[in-house]
């Protein structure tokens, strides 16, 4: 694909203003730590929120869903359509209590809800744990995709993959180590924007490329598995060789609490929760996460798909492919004209960096405030902290580029985060309004997800012809049920928390007291959120109504299918009604105290 002047002119502005970002934050993110990861606690929501769908916008998104559409149709995406119930009960449930919980990462909140050496330990480990070989995983998936559309559109096999590799993360890591959080959440409003304007365009001129929305929707019919049944949003069953009953009701059921996904975390956690922490107040960390979900459902997904069915009409031997998501490059180079493949790069690098810049520095602050300053140097200067934290962002950025080797395609990385997360979903959910739970509970979760994971892959029970274990969604279920009797074992077999501890989290977090009986009746002065536990419950359902009959009602309009759509359309509005008034019972002063 070759790019005209004009091309390269954007590519290189927008750069420029990356860098110019970093810049101009990176006095005010070397004040303290609290400033580069969480930016002083100052976001507005809409910055916020934004920042949560830019970094949730990766290069590898739009290749996975392609992946999923050509090999899977329409229905291929509930393997992420399906976390929108975690989604929502973390806007309204949980968003507030992180927020209230003030900390500056996930894994602090650990020796907030437990004490002693136990808790101590468990914190340690699991933010060196998260902060290297998870986040290089994530890294490692998002510069293969990027990788992938380079090579595809751009440079072939002229510019090794180290070479590419070390331009992009010298790019990123530069900005990121400069502006901290400030930076990483405004440069990823200015990325969203220009992610969702190129994927956009690129899907309209894909369509056209194929003769429109009609010829489209006529030769999904005749090319894809299942025929038309490939653009159903509520799965035919009968139609579906690779989606039965049981395996829809596991998304729907189970896989969202089940497994510990980035983005999507049970009870929200990693940068979602760096992102809430970051907010003026709990107000605007419910609505953060509230436009979070509503973009990240309803707003990005029918861009990707309709390139997706694009890719699958034009080029169908793509089904059989390993790496389905090749097309979507692939259709980039192909229908893009001469001015508009600068901006469509540009995009894919807007989208690139928005997640790696969140990735390092999310990766950075375990590293500093979970690792560095809790264990090691505990009463430095926060100027120190701060230059301590930039050399974190540099060791992250190296184990990522490290990883990216090791990458295969991006949805197999995808479900390799699903299946080792499986059935710590339960304890991170409950342990806010559980008193039983403790630290020896949630180590006993990781370790025997993490050993149930190699056990069924060693012993090779997931490569058994026809075995329940050979579906990746079945090992997460099965890891994450074996995993939850494994705590609970360990639970009531260990002593809970000091009651100190307990009374601690208990009036400074304040949720919901029906699981905290034994602390409530010291601490009946607190108030909690009982009287709005139920309606936020509902709204939380209401919530995930609203994504459910968008979704299906805006790909009802883009084919012409106008009745079908008034109809989801109208569902959707009764039920955002029904969402405004809850919120009015459940009300901000209630939310903000």
């Amino acid at each position: 694909m070759h790019l005209g002047f004009i091309d390269w002119a954007v590519v290189v502005a927008y750069f420029a203003i990356s860098l110019g970002i970093g810049l101009y934050f990176s006095k005010r993110a070397g004040k303290s730590i609290e400033e580069f990861f969480v930016s002083a606690r100052s976001l507005p929501w809409w910055i916020a929120g934004t920042s949560m769908v830019a970094t949730t916008f990766a290069a590898d998104t739009p290749l996975a869903v392609t992946g999923l559409v050509i090999k899977k149709g329409l229905a291929g995406n509930w393997l992420w359509w399906a976390f929108a119930v975690g989604g929502m009960l973390t806007v309204f449930l949980y968003a507030r209590l992180w927020r209230r919980a003030e900390v500056l990462t996930d894994v602090e909140l650990i020796e907030l809800r437990y004490g002693g050496k136990l808790a101590a330990f468990l914190r340690g480990f699991r933010a060196v744990y998260l902060a290297l070989p998870i986040n290089s995983i994530i890294i490692a998936w998002v510069n293969f995709a990027m990788l992938k559309i380079l090579k595809v559109t751009l440079v072939g096999e002229a510019i090794s993959d180290w070479t590419l590799l070390a331009i992009m993360l010298s790019i990123t890591g530069l900005y990121t180590m400069l502006s901290g959080m400030w930076g990483v959440a405004i440069t990823d409003v200015i990325q969203f924007v220009l992610a969702m304007s190129g994927c956009i365009a690129l899907a309209v001129l894909a369509v056209r490329d194929v003769g429109g929305v009609q010829s489209l929707h006529q030769q999904i019919a005749s090319v894809a598995e299942g025929g038309e049944h490939a653009l159903r949003f509520v799965p035919d069953f009968s139609a579906q060789s690779w989606l039965s009953p049981t395996l829809f009701l596991s998304y729907i059921l189970v896989m969202w609490w089940a497994s510990w996904y980035p983005g999507a975390e049970p009870g929200g956690g990693g940068y979602i929760v760096q992102r809430m922490a970051s907010c003026k107040d709990e107000r605007h960390s419910l609505l953060a996460t509230l436009w979070f979900q509503i973009a990240h459902y309803c707003l990005r997904p029918w861009p990707w798909i309709l390139v997706g069915f694009v890719a699958l009409v034009k080029y169908p031997e793509l089904r059989t492919a390993a790496d389905a998501g090749e097309g979507y490059p692939r259709v980039m180079k192909d229908v893009l004209p001469e001015g508009m493949r600068g901006l469509l790069l540009t995009a894919f690098f807007a989208a690139y960096m928005s997640t790696l810049s969140t990735q390092i520095n999310w990766g950075a602050s375990y590293l500093v405030n979970d690792v560095y300053k809790r264990f090691f140097v505990k009463s430095a200067s926060d100027k120190h902290y701060a230059w301590v934290s930039r050399a974190a962002s540099v060791i992250i950025l190296l184990c990522g580029a490290y990883a990216t080797q090791f990458v295969e395609s991006v949805d197999q990385a995808w479900k390799l985060l699903l299946a080792l997360g499986g059935g710590t979903g339960a304890v991170f959910l409950l342990r806010w309004y559980w008193w039983r739970i403790n630290a020896a509970a949630e180590i006993a979760a990781m370790v025997a997800s993490f050993t149930l994971f190699v056990l069924i892959r060693s012993l090779g029970l997931a490569n058994s012809p026809g075995s329940f274990l050979a579906v990746e969604e079945y090992q997460t279920i099965t890891i994450a049920l074996l995993t939850i009797l494994v705590w609970l074992i360990v639970m009531y077999s260990t002593p809970p928390e000091s009651q100190k501890t307990l009374v601690s989290f208990y009036s400074k977090v304040r949720p919901a007291s029906f699981g905290w009986r034994p602390i409530r009746q010291i601490m009946p002065e607190v108030k909690t959120d009982d009287s709005i536990f139920i309606p936020s419950l509902l709204a939380a359902g209401l919530g995930v109504a609203v994504i459910y009959t968008i979704l299906p009602a805006t790909g009802a309009v883009i084919f012409g299918q106008f009745g079908k759509a008034a109809g989801l359309f109208t569902i959707a509005i009764a039920c955002i009604a029904g969402l405004i008034l809850l919120l009015r019972r459940i009300g901000w002063k209630r939310i903000v105290e």
